[in-house]
C-alpha cells in the first residue's frame, strides 16, 4: 500500500512538472450579451448589465449554463492529472460509514453507507437479528439527487414522517409511513420549505412552508413562513394553519415543537437568521390561545426540554453567550426566569439525554463538554479522546446509553459509547480509512488582524513540512450568521494533504466562536472586519513562510463564497487562485431572491439607508470587479437548482470577470446540474466537485 502511494505521488509530482513547460491554456469565453438595465438607489444609478441571467427559466439563460460548462469542463479535461486526483478521492471516500443508533419502538435505527453509495441508507435492527433496510434514498431517482431530510418517528414508533428533496432544493415533499407494514399513510405533504416535523401523539404532525410563489419557484422570493397542523386522514389542503396567516409582521422563519410528553407546543418565529420571538400553547387545552413568552427578537431562546409544567430554554438574553433558564409554562415571560446554568466565557451548546443537560462549550473552537442534572448540578467533565469537536449526547429520558461523535481535521467521525451514571466512554465504531493519521499534524495558532483583534486559526498538513513559501495552501473561511467553524474531518482533504498541500481554517468574526459579540463583531457596516481578518490570516500564512502569494487559494461557500468574492476583488494580488462556491455575491439585489430578505441581520439592504447602500457597494464583488486588472485564476461553483442562493450570483460574477479581467488567468464557472445548494449532493457529484477543485487549484499554482 506505501508503495502504491509513493508511486502515485511520484506521477503527480511528473505531471506538475510537465505543465510548466506546457503552453498556456488560451481561453475563449461564451459571448455574454450586456443590457442596459439601471436601478437607482438614493439618487445614484447603478447600471445591471446581466440582468437577464437572473431568470433561471429562460431558454436564454439555459444555452448560457450549456456554453459556460462547456468551456469549463473542456479546460478541465486538459489538466493531465485530474482523472488520478479523482481516483484517489474516490479510493479514500470508498470506507463505510454508520451513524449511531437510536431506539424507536421496537428497533434501532441507524444510517450507513457501504462506501460510494449517492446516498446513506437508513436500517432498523432488532435486538440480535440482522439488520434490514428500512429507507434507501437511492432509489428514490435514477441520478441519485433526491435525498432523504428530516425524519421524525412518533413516541412509540409506528409512525415515521420523512422529508424528500429532489435535485436538491430546499423544497420538500413530506411522506408518512406505518412502520411495521413500510406502507404510505395518506397524503403526501407538498410544498415544503425549511421546516422540521414535531408530531403531536398519532394524530398528525406540525410542519413549516411559505405559499408557492409567483414566478419561478427557484428565485422568486418567499418571506413569510408559516406553521401548518396536519392531521392524519386529511387531505393537505384541509391543513391548518397555526401561525402566519394574518401576522402584521413578516416571519421569514417560522417552525413549532411539540415537548416529549405531548403537553405543549413551542413556536418559535424569526424575522431574520438572528433573533426569535417565542409563543406557548397549551395543548391539553385545544381551544387555547398562542401565550408570549418573547415578543421580540431581541434574543435566541429554544426550549431544551421540560419535565412537567416547568420549561428548560437555552437564551442568550441578557447572556451573549448563552445559559439555561428554567420556568413554570403558566407564567413564561423573562421576568420570571431563573438561571439553571450561568452564562460563562464560552459559548454554550446544550443537549439532554438520559434525564441529564450535557452542556458543550467552545474554547477557542474546540469542545468541552460538562455533564449536569435538571436542577443545574455540576456531575462531571466529560474527558473526550481529544483535542476537536463533539457533537451527540442526545436522546430520551429513559435511555440508558448515550453516543458521541468526535472529530478533527485528521480524525475521522468516530462514535463513542457513553454511560451517564458512571460517565464511562468507550469506543462504538471507529471507521476504516486508506491513511495513517500519525503522518499529519494539526496546530491552532493565534494571528492578529489589522485593528489587533486576535483570530485563532488552525493549520493542517504532512509531518516534515518545510516552511519555504512554496507549499500549495487552502485558506478557508466562512465568518458569518453566527456559524462556527470548528475542526471537522473532511476525507476530501486527504487528497490536498498527501499532496504536501496546507489546509488552513481561520475563525473570522461574523461566526459564533466567541459569542454573540463576536457575530456582531462582523455584521452590516462591520463586515469589512471579516474580509480583514481572511486577509490577515493569508497574510500570517505568507509571513510564516507556510506558504507565498504563487501558492495561495482561498475557498469559501455560501456567505463564505461571498467572503472569496470580496478578498479576490480587494486584494487581486495576494491570492494564486479563488474558489467561491454558491457565493452570496450581489450585494444589492440578494435580497429579492428566495428567503434572502431574512439575512438583512447580516448584511443589512441597499434600501436600508444610504449610508448602508455605500456600504454594501462598495464591496459587493458583483459590483468590484475592475478593467485593467488581473485577477486569480478563479473556478466559481454554484447548482444550477440552487434556491437559498440563486446562481444568479455567481452567473453575474464569472460575466464581470470573463469581461475584465486582464492576462491569461482563466476565469471558470462549474454548474452542476441538478443539484442545489449542497444538502443531498449525490457522492459522485460531490467527488467529481472536489476532483476538480483540486485538480484546477494545483495546476494553475505550477503554472509558471
Amino acid at each position: 500500500m506505501k508503495i502504491l502511494k509513493i508511486l502515485f505521488v511520484f506521477f503527480v509530482i511528473i505531471m506538475f512538472n510537465s505543465c510548466k513547460s506546457e503552453t498556456k491554456m488560451r481561453l475563449k469565453y461564451p459571448k455574454t450579451k450586456k443590457e442596459n438595465v439601471t436601478d437607482t438607489y438614493f439618487g445614484e444609478k447603478i447600471v445591471d448589465s446581466y440582468r437577464w441571467l437572473e431568470n433561471d427559466r429562460s431558454t436564454e439563460t439555459e444555452n448560457w449554463v450549456k456554453q459556460q460548462n462547456k468551456v469549463t469542463f473542456s479546460y478541465l479535461k486538459k489538466i493531465p492529472f485530474r482523472n488520478e486526483i479523482r481516483k484517489r478521492l474516490e479510493k479514500l471516500w470508498n470506507y463505510e460509514k454508520i451513524s449511531a443508533p437510536k431506539k424507536h419502538g421496537n428497533f434501532k435505527y441507524f444510517y450507513k453507507n457501504d462506501g460510494l453509495q449517492n446516498q446513506s441508507i437508513l436500517y432498523r435492527q432488532k435486538e440480535q437479528e440482522t439488520p434490514e433496510i428500512f429507507l434507501n434514498p437511492n432509489t428514490f431517482s435514477k441520478d441519485g439527487t433526491t435525498s432523504l431530510g428530516a425524519i421524525k418517528f412518533t413516541k412509540d414508533g409506528s409512525l415515521v414522517a420523512y422529508s424528500i428533496s429532489e435535485g436538491g432544493s430546499d423544497w420538500r415533499k413530506i411522506i408518512v409511513l406505518d412502520t411495521n407494514s413500510k406502507k404510505i399513510i395518506g397524503d403526501t405533504i407538498v410544498d415544503v420549505k425549511f421546516s422540521d416535523i414535531s408530531w403531536y401523539k398519532n394524530e398528525g404532525f406540525y410542519y413549516s412552508s411559505y405559499d408557492k410563489p409567483k414566478g419561478s419557484e427557484l428565485s422568486a422570493k418567499t418571506d413569510q413562513h408559516k406553521v401548518y397542523y396536519h392531521k392524519l386522514g386529511k387531505k393537505q389542503k384541509e391543513d391548518t394553519v397555526i401561525f402566519g396567516e394574518k401576522a402584521q409582521e413578516k416571519h421569514r422563519y417560522v417552525s413549532a415543537m411539540v415537548t416529549d410528553d405531548n403537553a405543549y407546543l413551542l413556536l418559535s418565529a424569526s424575522v431574520s437568521t438572528s433573533g426569535n420571538k417565542l409563543f406557548i400553547k397549551d395543548l391539553n387545552k385545544p381551544t387555547s390561545d398562542l401565550k408570549v413568552i418573547l415578543d421580540h427578537t431581541d434574543s435566541d431562546t429554544y426550549l431544551l426540554g421540560n419535565i412537567d409544567s416547568t420549561l428548560f430554554l437555552v437564551t442568550n438574553l441578557n447572556a451573549p453567550n448563552k445559559k439555561i433558564v428554567k420556568v413554570d409554562a403558566s407564567n413564561p415571560t423573562p421576568k420570571n426566569w431563573q438561571d439553571v446554568i450561568s452564562e460563562t466565557k464560552q459559548v454554550l451548546t446544550a443537549t439532554t439525554g438520559a434525564g441529564f443537560i450535557f452542556c458543550e462549550y467552545m474554547v477557542d473552537a474546540i469542545s468541552k463538554v460538562k455533564q449536569y442534572d435538571y436542577s443545574g448540578k455540576f456531575i462531571r467533565d466529560i474527558k473526550l479522546p481529544g483535542i476537536g469537536s463533539v457533537s451527540g449526547f442526545s436522546d430520551k429520558k429513559d435511555t440508558s446509553v448515550l453516543y458521541y461523535n468526535f472529530t478533527n481535521y485528521i480524525t475521522p467521525s468516530t462514535i463513542y459509547k457513553y454511560e451517564p451514571k458512571t460517565g464511562n466512554s468507550e469506543l462504538f465504531i471507529q471507521p476504516k480509512i486508506d491513511f495513517n493519521p500519525t503522518d499529519f499534524e494539526s496546530k491552532q495558532i493565534f494571528y492578529t488582524s489589522n485593528d489587533g483583534t486576535k483570530i485563532p486559526m488552525i493549520i493542517t498538513y504532512k509531518k516534515g513540512l518545510k516552511l519555504n513559501g512554496k507549499n500549495p495552501t487552502i485558506l478557508y473561511g466562512y465568518g458569518g450568521f453566527n456559524i462556527s467553524i470548528t475542526p471537522n474531518f473532511n476525507v476530501a482533504y486527504l487528497t490536498w494533504l498527501e499532496k504536501g498541500g496546507v489546509y488552513a481554517v481561520a475563525n473570522i468574526r461574523g461566526g459564533g466562536e466567541y459569542g454573540r459579540k463576536w457575530h456582531d463583531a462582523g455584521i452590516q457596516q462591520k463586515k469589512q472586519h471579516v474580509f480583514d481578518d481572511f486577509i490577515a490570516a493569508a497574510e500570517y500564512l505568507i509571513e510564516k513562510k507556510y506558504t507565498s502569494s504563487d501558492y495561495l487559494a482561498v475557498h469559501g461557500r455560501s456567505n463564505g463564497g461571498l467572503l472569496v468574492g470580496a478578498v479576490m476583488t480587494q486584494k487581486p494580488a495576494l491570492f494564486k487562485v479563488a474558489l467561491p462556491s454558491v457565493g452570496v455575491l450581489d450585494m444589492l439585489r440578494y435580497h429579492t431572491f428566495t428567503a434572502g430578505a431574512g439575512w438583512a441581520y447580516d448584511y443589512g439592504t441597499a434600501e436600508q439607508s444610504k449610508e448602508m447602500f455605500a456600504y454594501l457597494k462598495k464591496y459587493s464583488p458583483v459590483h468590484n470587479v475592475k478593467k485593467g486588472v488581473k485577477y486569480p485564476a478563479t473556478l466559481i461553483q454554484t447548482g444550477d437548482h440552487d434556491d437559498r442562493v440563486v446562481p444568479a450570483h455567481s452567473f453575474k460574477f464569472a460575466a464581470q470577470l470573463q469581461d475584465k479581467n486582464t492576462g491569461n488567468t482563466p476565469i471558470l464557472i462549474r454548474i452542476e446540474t441538478n443539484a442545489g445548494h449542497g444538502a443531498g449532493t449525490p457522492t459522485a457529484k460531490i467527488i467529481d466537485q472536489y476532483a476538480d477543485m483540486f485538480a484546477f487549484t494545483l495546476y494553475e499554482i505550477e503554472k509558471k
